[in-house]
């Protein structure tokens, strides 16, 4: 709707220019019949606007686009996704910063729930640009009023709240005709205790020359920045235009720089993508490098935490690796080629899902060449060729990967290197020991919390291995047995340096006890796995 002021009023539509409308009515008849050719006679909705211009001496120079209201749900021809196609078609509008929000809300409904003032918040949060409408005070239960709104205490706006009183169904039934409802509108607002005070600030008038004093100050706000953006696409084309003066369409050096260029253009897409440097970023999926660092990082430790094994079957295998290795001997403690048996089982399930780790790789980079080349559809040929040459390049270098990958794991599988520091502080064995050699005066034998590794013998003040007592190296260290005491249940055995060294504080040699004789001998053969060297008499 653009208003002109004119000395004569009449109004003319853009879809039928040559004919004046001097009565309103016949314009009100139009637009229905307009609106029923454009969208159908059920209730449709249409993007394409109806361009009404009226001429009159009672209005001021001023545009308005009256946006439909948000329906909830679709009602006779309109289609399911109703509300989100109204929603789109008002963000197209309202997303102009060089607009003004006009968002109308109804005294009797909460402003906390207003649709219209939620979608301007959307696109105006600060609400530089949105001036709100309160209408149908009127119609407001006894007892209430709009004042707090209107007085723009309740959900501040920088541009205020205006309010005004329009024609209800009845008054435009009865063909009441605008002057009288303006005047009804200026009684009311005289004569409402809540309001008569503001009664100069609102109303229909008070809103067009608010709108109007409004609109030209946005405008003079937003000339500057709208001038230097058409001067910046002024250069741009003049730029473009030069570029174009000496164009012969059959110049084959021309062609050859077109190409060139698109290829290049393909290049720089694919690597962005890849890198992650793209200028334009989607934000509702991911692409390209992102879903490959995905597969690296989420996929492929999913598909190794996939290998389960049972935990008997490799027990089993264990046991049965241990003993056939000893066969008719009995083993003091685990042979190296029965760990080396049981480990290279486990590394071959590895090709599996590295392979798999591949291939996803290989999918996301054929995906991400097809994206990239979205932009040569207008070369068919140039397209499918491009896209041919690099995947060629891909699935080369893809059986070349997976052939490093079998490589690696060969490698893995062909020497295990326990001097590697993931064995170094493997614990050997863990439990519950008695220091039995400390005297009573300083404090007498004590329990403690053993932990033994190929390096080191610690321990702690309980099983939680918080607080750690003492940690005793194994360098130089052996073990020998010791007598059971004439009063004790406990059997012993005891550690010492061959250097004649204090092993702990001021003792030699450190006794340590258990509950049992097969608790002693297995912690003897824990120490042998450690790298003890048994005394003569154990053989």
């Amino acid at each position: 709707l653009q208003l002109i002021f004119s000395k004569t009023e009449y109004a003319e539509f853009l879809h039928c220019k040559s004919k004046k409308f001097t009565d309103f009515d016949e314009v009100r008849q139009e637009i229905e019949a307009e609106t029923d050719r454009v969208t159908g006679t059920n209730k449709g909705i249409s993007p394409v606007p109806i361009n009404l211009r009226v001429y009159s001496p009672h209005v001021l120079n001023l545009t308005l686009i009256d946006l439909p209201g948000i329906t909830k749900v679709p009602v006779g021809d309109q289609p399911q996704d109703i509300e989100y196609q109204i929603k789109d078609m008002i963000l197209q509008f309202i997303s102009r910063e060089s607009s003004l929000i006009l968002a109308v809300t109804p005294a009797n409904m909460d402003l906390a729930n207003s649709d219209a003032l939620k979608m301007a918040k959307e696109v105006d949060p600060q609400g530089l640009r949105t001036i709100g409408v309160i209408t149908k005070l009127d119609l407001m239960d006894e007892g209430t009023d709009a004042r707090d709104v209107l007085e723009n205490k309740l959900l501040p706006l920088r541009r205020g709240y205006i309010g005004v009183v329009n024609r209800s169904q009845k008054d435009i039934d009865g063909k009441k005709d605008i002057r009288a409802a303006l005047a009804a509108e200026r009684k009311f607002f005289l004569s409402h205790p809540a309001y008569r005070h503001m009664a100069d600030r609102m109303g229909t008038p008070h809103l067009q020359k608010v709108l109007n004093q409004q609109l030209t100050n946005h405008i003079r706000e937003t000339l500057p920045s709208l001038r230097s953006k058409l001067q910046s696409q002024l250069l741009s084309l003049e730029k473009e235009v030069e570029e174009y003066k000496n164009f012969r369409p059959d110049d084959p050096t021309r062609k050859t720089k077109a190409l060139l260029q698109m290829v290049q253009q393909f290049g720089v897409d694919f690597e962005k993508r890849i890198e992650g440097s793209g200028d334009q970023v989607d934000t509702l999926e991911l692409s390209g490098g992102a879903r490959i660092n995905r597969i690296f990082h989420e996929r492929f430790p999913f598909e190794l935490v996939k290998m389960e094994f049972d935990e008997k079957d490799l027990r089993r295998e264990i046991s049965y690796a241990i003993k056939n290795i000893h066969g008719v001997r009995t083993g003091l403690f685990t042979p190296d080629l029965a760990f080396e048996a049981i480990v290279k089982k486990q590394v071959v399930k590895l090709k599996e899902p590295c392979l798999k780790c591949v291939d996803l790789v290989i999918q996301e980079l054929i995906n991400t060449v097809r994206q990239c080349t979205s932009k040569l559809g207008s070369y068919p040929r140039l397209r499918e060729e491009t896209e041919r040459i690099v995947t060629t390049h891909i699935r080369e270098r893809e059986g070349k990967t997976k052939d490093q990958i079998l490589l690696l794991i060969d490698i893995e599988l062909s020497y295990i290197n326990t001097n590697h520091e993931d064995f170094i502080g493997f614990v050997i064995r863990r439990g519950w020991l008695t220091i039995n050699n400390i005297s009573i005066m300083k404090g007498g034998s004590k329990e403690y919390w053993f932990v033994l590794t190929a390096e080191s013998l610690s321990w702690y003040k309980d099983e939680e291995e918080k607080e750690k007592k003492y940690m005793l190296p194994l360098d130089n260290l052996k073990i020998r047995d010791v007598e059971k005491g004439f009063m004790s249940n406990k059997h012993v055995f005891a550690i010492f340096n061959t250097e004649q060294r204090n092993v702990y504080k001021d003792l030699r040699q450190i006794e340590l006890a258990c509950d049992s004789q097969e608790d002693v001998d297995s912690w003897k053969a824990s120490f042998l796995r450690a790298g003890f060297v048994p005394p003569d008499r154990w053989i």
